[in-house]
């Protein structure tokens, strides 16, 4: 099976060397593969690709597939070549003998995600980041029909602001501000609950709305804001993965778990949005900073292990860009790539993504580019 692998991929290179170079497929890649349920598209991807995010151009011209980003479970995937010997991947429809049985291909339901959608799902139904303007312009909890501090579930809670009668509220708290060093980019929102409006309120003659509490995750409290909760949308599940082409210099600002170190399927938080052209689907790599070394009088240290004269010398050396003197010479080393994250949420200057592969734990501070 991999000598054929190989081989598919030597022909495709002496044919088209140019495409070969941007677009080479695993010697272990799979021939054939039957799409299962629970199966995303960068998992897919990966199995072929070393580079998950130039999925579409193993599909570019495969007249079978209307929408590339569409594959269903009991699809199966064909490795092949197309006519001027590029390698593709094509989709075997209908019945396939398989002897002794006949296997009919299942009606297509539901397609796969690009991420796993359970993973996604709170981020892109609850979660928001908001500057400090918008959380003053939503509708807040006044009070409970009891006199009761914190409110659970089956509570009617009083709102000052006209809410829709009949409309599904999520209802939040305002957590931790995001920051890119001190200045704030957003603020963190907390889901403490839901609740539908019973009553549409009028603030200009002092009359609050009603919803009544249907769920919670934590206890409610005077000073929480609602917000609407999207219905009858399905929610987004397919993105075009792409790496983007112009610079992008960033770094990750807060993980959801709130962790030290966390590895793939995380969810993080990153100081780079639309501002520099990112869309939802953008990968990014994960760079961390190797450690800085002083060498003095032709020894190098790691610039924590080293004395406090050399550390002194490093930060002046780095006020004043002369970082050398006749006997200590300070050396910053490189960044290398320890993972992959992809984007699935962006605002103005912050994005939610999800960390995709890693080789080595991520944390808080490692910076992203493209």
């Amino acid at each position: 099976m991999k000598s054929q692998i190989a081989a598919l991929i030597m022909a495709a290179a002496a044919v088209s060397p140019a495409i070969a170079d941007t677009l080479t497929v695993k010697s272990d890649a799979p021939k054939r593969y039957v799409v299962k349920k629970g199966d995303t598209l960068w998992d897919i991807s990966s199995l072929y690709l070393r580079s998950p995010w130039k999925w579409r151009q193993l599909w570019q011209k495969n007249p079978q597939i209307d929408n590339p980003h569409l594959i269903y479970p009991g699809d199966i995937l064909s490795l092949g070549l197309d006519e001027n010997g590029n390698p593709i991947l094509i989709i075997d429809k209908g019945v396939r003998k398989l002897s002794p049985h006949v296997r009919i291909i299942a009606e297509k339901g539901t397609a796969i995600p690009t991420l796993p959608l359970s993973v996604l799902e709170p981020y892109l139904s609850y979660d928001q980041a908001l500057d400090k303007d918008d959380l003053a312009e939503f509708p807040i909890v006044l009070g409970s029909d009891k006199n009761f501090k914190m409110s659970i579930t089956g509570h009617l809670l009083y709102v000052k602001g006209n809410l829709l009668q009949g409309g599904n509220y999520g209802i939040y708290r305002q957590g931790d501000a995001y920051k890119d060093g001190s200045r704030t980019l957003a603020y963190e929102t907390v889901l403490v609950g839901t609740a539908r409006a019973l009553k549409s309120g009028n603030i200009e003659d002092g009359i609050p709305s009603t919803v009544k509490v249907e769920a919670v995750k934590r206890e409610i409290k005077a000073g929480d804001f609602l917000m609407p909760l999207p219905q009858g949308q399905d929610l987004k599940a397919t993105f075009k993965m792409s790496k983007p082409s112009q610079p992008v210099e960033g770094a990750i600002i807060a993980s959801s778990n709130k962790h030290s170190e966390f590895g793939p399927l995380s969810v993080v938080v990153l100081n780079v949005g639309s501002e520099q052209q990112l869309v939802e689907g953008s990968v990014l790599d994960i760079l961390r900073q190797s450690p800085t070394v002083v060498e003095r009088n032709g020894t190098p240290k790691y610039l924590e292990d080293s004395s406090s004269l050399d550390k002194l010398i490093g930060d002046i050396g780095s006020w004043f860009g002369e970082e050398n003197s006749e006997d200590s010479t300070v050396w910053h080393m490189p960044s290398e790539k320890v993972g992959e994250l992809m984007l699935f949420k962006v605002y103005d200057n912050i994005s939610y993504a999800m960390v995709m592969k890693t080789t080595q734990p991520i944390q808080v501070g490692d910076s992203v580019t493209n």
